[in-house]
């Protein structure tokens, strides 16, 4: 029988060892790199999300009439607490509808017309509808809409939303104040869309 050198016996537990250990190291290492994709993915889809919950110190209150069926108008705007901000919609029928900050943002970003501009902005085709006022007003800052102009015909639609050119340049100063208001950035998941149409179903 061949005697069996201690010193052996050692190394070959020293080597199952070390094998050991860089198997255990290898297979953390994969798992916090996995770890880290995930948290990256999520990070992403939370960056994409059309700004749709970010916080402002300053908001609006917008006035908008129907002027014939369809075509909307902004009427006015006022500047206001963001606990206070939404729209008031007077319909041609007489009917009104007042809409909180997040009613407004649920129309927009599910009518068929303005969900294009949270999905890609340069496929956009403007209209007069409500969901488009919105979008365009002062209002649209706190609903999703960027807070610097991302193509030039944007302006053009912003100050065909409203009245009259004196609206639209008295509403231009509280704009400018609600999107340089903004105390920070959008959290959480991708918003879900849903079909649009008259704001009747998101009043609040």
């Amino acid at each position: 029988m061949t005697p069996v050198r201690k010193h052996s016996i050692l190394r070959r537990v020293k080597d199952i060892t070390l094998s050991t250990t860089l198997s255990i190291a290898l297979l953390n290492g994969t798992a916090m790199l996995q770890s880290c994709g995930n948290s990256n993915d999520s990070e992403y889809e939370q960056s994409d999300n059309a700004e749709s919950s970010a916080k402002f110190g300053k908001g609006v209150r917008t006035f908008i009439t129907e002027t014939s069926p369809g075509n909307f108008k902004i009427t006015d705007e006022v500047q206001v607490d963001p606990k206070q901000a939404g729209a008031v919609v007077n319909y041609a029928d007489g009917h009104r509808d007042t809409l909180s900050v997040e009613a407004a943002r649920r129309l927009v970003q599910s009518d068929s017309s303005t969900s294009r501009y949270f999905q890609n902005p340069s496929a956009y085709h403007h209209h007069s509808g409500l969901s488009n006022v919105l979008l365009w007003g002062s209002l649209g800052y706190m609903l999703g809409r960027s807070t610097a102009p991302r193509y030039a015909n944007e302006r053009n639609y912003s100050s065909g939303v409203y009245s009259s050119p004196q609206t639209y340049e008295r509403a231009s100063r509280i704009g400018s104040t609600v999107s340089s208001s903004r105390i920070s950035r959008p959290s959480g998941g991708r918003s879900g869309f849903f079909g649009g149409g008259r704001s009747r179903g998101f009043s609040s």
